[in-house]
């Protein structure tokens, strides 16, 4: 039996530059899918460190402060110090996070009567965002004067809000404090400033 011999057919000059081009591409492909992912790895890096250490994201979950927030909200908080009275503030509670408004600081003192108004240092607080008012669970000792480096919070609901009128709660130290929240992102149809 004879044994065919196997031709070679050497590329023409147009085949060989398409080869090349094709090369090229293949080149130029990588590198740009390698620059672009890691140019996402450092946004994703960047956002990362900015949502968690200077504008924390937070869900809202319950009912403790409507009808300013409620169940399923998501909110911007910004880490400060110096919280104001009215400001919303998020803080670690036995490995959870709250969210109440801050009523009264350091060194003054909260009074609440038994239709749930509220008087700071003598002075009936202005609550238009409440719905209404009531003296809800507390246990502590009326009036009451808030302890130095600490913030007496109350929830929006008072009726259901567990907060410094429990002695399970308490005032909160600012060391427990995430953050003060400033804006909501969700839903869209609330969106904005708080």
């Amino acid at each position: 039996m004879a044994k065919k011999k196997r031709e070679l057919t050497v590329p023409t000059i147009e085949e060989l530059e398409q080869e090349l081009q094709r090369e090229r591409y293949k080149k130029r492909y990588r590198r740009t899918l390698r620059s672009t992912v890691g140019v996402l790895v450092t946004v994703a890096a960047v956002a990362i460190l900015i949502a968690t250490l200077l504008l924390p994201v937070l869900q809202i979950y319950g009912t403790s402060m409507t009808p300013t927030l409620t169940d399923g909200d998501i909110v911007l908080s910004l880490k400060e110090s110096g919280f104001e009275r009215q400001d919303i503030v998020a803080f670690y509670y036995n490995n959870k996070i709250l969210v109440k408004r801050v009523i009264a600081r350091a060194g003054e003192w909260v009074n609440i009567d038994e239709d749930g108004n509220v008087t700071v240092d003598g002075v009936p607080l202005d609550e238009p965002y409440l719905s209404e008012k009531a003296l809800g669970e507390c246990d502590i000792e009326l009036p009451y004067q808030v302890p130095e480096g600490r913030l007496f919070v109350m929830g929006d609901h008072r009726s259901v809000s567990v907060d410094s009128r429990s002695k399970s709660v308490g005032c909160v130290a600012e060391e427990q404090i995430v953050g003060k929240l400033v804006f909501r992102i969700w839903p869209f149809s609330a969106f904005g400033k708080l």
